[in-house]
């Protein structure tokens, strides 16, 4: 099953819609992201070019196997960095759909396809990590260590 999602005005994404894959082949018995694209457009009213395929098992940049969840090892699969939802946004320059923003301080990680903070990862929790987390600090643009 393919995913194509619905493109708004604002480059929004509006809903998210599998399609049978024998309904993207094109003369040549070929799976074909256009033909998958008209077919949407004629059977659900809305221009083509705002159908825009998306990888159920695309996430980060990274292509993941459907039954393990582990990464594949073929990455060639990686599609469009995220697995469109509603909320999302199409980032048409660089081929990604992306997630809400978390903060306003948070700026793109084009590589990663995610939102990064300011300052980068938070610190590694070692021995503590069954005890505390980092969470976020908009006012102070700091990962502020708390007990869970």
């Amino acid at each position: 099953m393919a995913h194509f999602a619905k493109i708004g005005d604002t480059s929004n994404v509006l809903t998210v819609l599998g399609l049978d894959n024998k309904d993207m082949l094109n003369a040549d018995g070929v799976e074909e992201e256009s033909v998958g694209q008209k077919y949407l457009e004629k059977h659900n009213n809305w221009p083509a070019e705002r159908w825009i395929q998306t990888s159920y098992n695309t996430r980060g940049g990274k292509h993941f196997d459907n039954k393990t969840r582990e990464l594949s090892e073929d990455q060639s699969k990686a599609l469009r960095g995220n697995y469109a939802g509603l909320g999302y946004a199409w980032d048409e320059g660089n081929q990604i759909f992306w997630p809400p923003k978390p903060y306003p301080s948070w700026v793109k990680d084009i590589t990663n396809a995610k939102w990064q903070s300011p300052i980068g990862e938070a610190p590694d929790l070692g021995a503590e990590i069954d005890t505390h987390t980092y969470l976020w600090n908009e006012d102070n643009k700091s990962w502020d260590k708390t007990l869970l």
